[in-house]
């Protein structure tokens, strides 16, 4: 399923889910003919997502309705700025002001600290990857806000990267009988997908690495100066490896970790506990 997709599918399940079999608040109080317009306000400094999404909620509703753009996703925002104006009829815009909300508001929470994570890397060649610490059906946007916040993503499902955790390993019987699986794997059915492999200590480090073809390691819960160490012992045995710093990073540790010189840190925060944006869709 692509992305145009499962966006789509999103939309129409949420509005399925406000209005049921109609939004009786509106019908009874707005006339059907009533056209009107309302302005999307913001009430709050960050970055600005999910734009785009609103704009095909709108259209998903009410293909009628029109949209004037002032601000456009990854726009830095503050309070009193206006980001669009919708127009068009006035139970179409009820109908859907909440959606668009929900939407931007965690959209734009997300780019926000994420952008603000990516700021604590600057001068470093680290960059910061989300997790699939998401809220279920909303992945596909949440990850969109990332991108939009200057962050990467680490990867979209299961479908397209094999990731070998730790109960993978443990599972497997060993980190080797673990990379053997997943290459012999992906021979057996003609796929192509990046190995990545999580180690828990530079034993398992230099073993995976002995055994060779990952695309990526991941380092769990290692500390600054153990990441420094296993950056130095993969410059010495294949500095084509990707290290990846993860596991309890904050906002105020991750410049240390950057400073190792490992390709990416991920950071469960970005979308499992970030704070919505404050923002409103006011009538004009």
């Amino acid at each position: 399923m692509t992305e145009e997709e499962l966006i789509h599918n999103l939309i129409r399940l949420a509005l399925s889910e406000d209005i049921g079999d109609g939004d009786h608040t509106t019908l009874c109080s707005i006339p059907e003919t009533e056209e009107g317009q309302s302005r999307l306000l913001i009430k709050e400094e960050g970055i600005l997502a999910g734009v785009d999404v609103a704009i095909d909620v709108f259209h998903t509703f009410d293909p009628e309705l029109q949209v004037e753009i002032f601000l456009g996703d990854g726009s830095h925002v503050k309070p009193g700025d206006v980001a669009f104006i919708v127009s068009g009829k006035v139970r179409s815009i009820l109908q859907t002001e909440r959606l668009v909300l929900n939407i931007m508001q965690r959209m734009s929470g997300i780019a926000t600290i994420t952008n603000k994570y990516m700021k604590r890397l600057e001068g470093t060649s680290a960059k910061v990857l989300d997790t699939r610490k998401t809220t279920p059906g909303m992945r596909i946007l949440e990850k969109q806000a990332v991108k939009i916040g200057g962050g990467e993503n680490h990867r979209i499902g299961l479908f397209d990267m094999i990731l070998l955790k730790d109960n993978h390993v443990d599972f497997a019987g060993g980190i080797e009988n673990a990379i053997r699986g997943a290459q012999n794997y992906l021979k057996e059915r003609n796929k192509r997908l990046r190995i990545e492999i999580e180690v828990r200590n530079l034993d398992e480090l230099e073993e995976a690495l002995r055994i060779g073809g990952v695309d990526r390691i991941m380092l769990d819960n290692f500390t600054p100066g153990e990441t420094l160490r296993a950056v130095e012992t993969v410059k010495a045995v294949d500095g084509r490896v990707e290290l990846e710093s993860s596991g309890g990073i904050t906002i105020d540790t991750i410049r240390e970790f950057a400073e190792t010189g490992v390709d990416y840190i991920s950071v469960g925060a970005l979308t499992h506990s970030v704070k919505s944006l404050d923002m409103s869709l006011k009538a004009i």
